[in-house]
């Protein structure tokens, strides 16, 4: 592509980001006010209730339900990431019996509707005790079959036969092969499903409101929901919270936004 090319694709991707940020930079600016300026017109320069509303975030012990979704958030994309690579590599490699059924009824669960199968999911977690605990959320994504599909096909496509029966003869074990051979290979699209799992997880509502009822169990979009008072809710407090709470997501976009559109690439391409 040359100069005169890049300068006009350049210029539309620029504005482009920026129409991107705007959205952003006016949920900053929202949280700067008191709620009932908000209905006042459109705010474009930044108030100056910033400190109050902050001081209302942290009375409501905010950080802790910082921590409750980070703790919850990592393990659940760790063990998620971990189990969908690994079945995916069994699917993809291995040949046993009833593969295809077990492959497409897992595939066929992607039909059914999340809600109905969290009516399920509760009875379990309740029968078993672990209601009105984090653990649910934790172990409730683990078995996902997105993920299981999206390795499935980047594993086909990416990792030649040839390699995984060289790793044998040189008398390496399955796992050896997987963490030595296999996940190097898949490493683009490992990072980008833990970047879709830790979004998913992070930003989980419907989950924690129907099994956490403590409130210092809390996840961060349960607490920006009851933030505000018992006979006021204070929007503008809520909204500079939900900026507070996609401090991490960009984070990890940022710098892992090279290994997503690689993976997206392609697992599109491959799959």
């Amino acid at each position: 592509m040359n100069t005169i090319v890049k300068v006009p694709v350049y210029l539309f991707v620029a504005v482009l980001s920026l129409l991107a940020l705007i959205p952003f930079y006016m949920m900053i600016v929202m949280g700067t006010y008191v709620s009932e300026d908000l209905y006042t017109g459109l705010k474009l320069l930044p108030g100056n209730y910033l400190i109050q509303n902050f001081k209302s975030i942290m009375e409501q012990n905010f950080f802790l339900f910082y921590w409750n979704s980070l703790y919850v958030s990592v393990l659940n994309t760790f063990g998620a990431v971990f189990i969908s690579a690994l079945t995916g590599f069994a699917f993809a490699k291995y040949n046993f019996k009833g593969k295809k059924t077990l492959y497409y009824f897992i595939l066929g669960t992607l039909m059914i509707p999340a809600q109905l199968g969290l009516i399920g999911f509760v009875v379990e977690m309740r029968t078993l005790g672990l209601a009105n605990t984090l653990y649910p959320l934790i172990i409730g994504g683990l078995a996902n079959a997105f993920g299981v599909f999206w390795m499935t096909q980047y594993i086909s496509g990416s990792v030649p036969n040839e390699i995984i029966e060289s790793g044998r003869l040189d008398g390496c074990s399955d796992l050896g092969i997987f963490f030595r051979i296999v996940v190097p290979v898949i490493r683009p699209a490992v990072i980008t499903l833990f970047l879709l799992f830790f979004l998913w997880s992070w930003n989980n509502y419907l989950t924690p409101l129907v099994l956490i009822n403590k409130e210092s169990l809390y996840t961060i979009p349960l607490a920006i929901s009851t933030l505000g008072s018992e006979y006021r809710t204070d929007y503008s407090a809520r909204i500079l919270a939900l900026a507070i709470a996609t401090i991490p997501i960009l984070i990890l976009f940022g710098f892992g936004s090279k290994h997503l559109i690689r993976g997206l690439v392609g697992g599109s391409i491959k799959g």
